[in-house]
């Protein structure tokens, strides 16, 4: 079993390459963490955790599904985590191995991989380059590869981790400011001209945050599950969505799953999803 969580497609790239090398089920974290949940493991099952960063730490969803989270026969079976940022990871691995621990859930292996980056709500922060995106996607393959061949062999002890000069501060300093502070709905609002009122948006939030009905503009619920992860913003077909002026004049990325370096073209997938719905304002006046 490898439960995952992805928004802009890197994380699920990887864990389904897992998941095809391994023959082990994928599940989708989102699906499964409205409360607690049980998992009846068989003894010598792996089981994985894959998930992208977040301010140096596992995203709120996932820490909140692990406290939920209970595996039979856990002790009797090999658990891993795979994680993916757009540079180094702090001390997530130590989170997620405390978080694990109060369940009763070892980890026995850890990798991390360097993605192309997706997060824009700093200032100084914006997407990759295409030439950026390619390799970070050409060596993470190799680093996934060989971590496949880890999980398969069942290696005890095994951390393969990006984890940057400054772990602790990282961590524990800018990951609690990013938490406390970054971490909202508020700042998101639609370029009303812009948009189509496809509802795309609403489609694609892994934690079903945005309101939207056919003819409508999507408006943001402000419930508190908001992860800020910016799946909305990169999959806006016309660049409707902003992130408060933070994001003006930013790129968009999201992965398809193709890792040859010719198949993630934006541009030409937004104009066809423009192209197919260019009618729907117009219908829905």
């Amino acid at each position: 079993m490898i439960f995952y969580f992805s928004a802009t497609g890197n994380t699920k790239w990887a864990a389904s390459i897992l998941a095809e090398k391994t023959g082990d089920m994928l599940t989708f974290i989102p699906d499964i963490a409205k409360g607690p949940f049980t998992y009846q493991a068989k003894e010598g099952e792996r089981i994985g955790f894959c998930f992208p960063v977040h301010g140096w730490r596992p995203p709120t969803l996932v820490l909140d599904f692990i406290r939920n989270l209970t595996i039979c026969n856990a002790d009797k079976c090999y658990i891993y985590a795979m994680v993916t940022a757009g540079d180094n990871i702090g001390e997530t691995i130590d989170i997620l191995r405390s978080a694990l621990a109060e369940r009763g859930i070892p980890l026995h292996s850890a990798c991390s991989l360097v993605m192309p980056e997706s997060y824009v709500g700093l200032p100084f922060m914006d997407v990759d380059t295409k030439e950026k995106e390619t390799f970070k996607i050409s060596e993470s393959r190799k680093r996934l590869d060989n971590f496949a061949s880890i999980v398969i062999n069942k290696t005890l002890g095994f951390e393969d981790l990006t984890i940057g000069r400054w772990p602790k501060t990282n961590s524990r300093l800018l990951g609690s400011i990013f938490y406390g502070v970054l971490i909202t709905d508020k700042p998101f609002h639609i370029t009303v001209d812009k948009c189509l009122r496809c509802g795309k948006c609403s489609t694609v939030c892994p934690v079903s945050n945005i309101a939207w009905q056919k003819g409508e503009i999507p408006t943001w619920k402000h419930n508190g599950h908001c992860m800020t992860c910016f799946n909305c913003y990169h999959h806006c077909p016309t660049h409707a969505i902003e992130f408060g002026s933070r994001t003006k004049h930013k790129g968009q990325y999201f992965f398809n799953g193709n890792d040859n370096g010719n198949g993630n073209d934006r541009s030409a997938q937004r104009d066809a999803f423009v192209r197919k719905n260019d009618n729907v304002k117009n219908d829905n006046k």
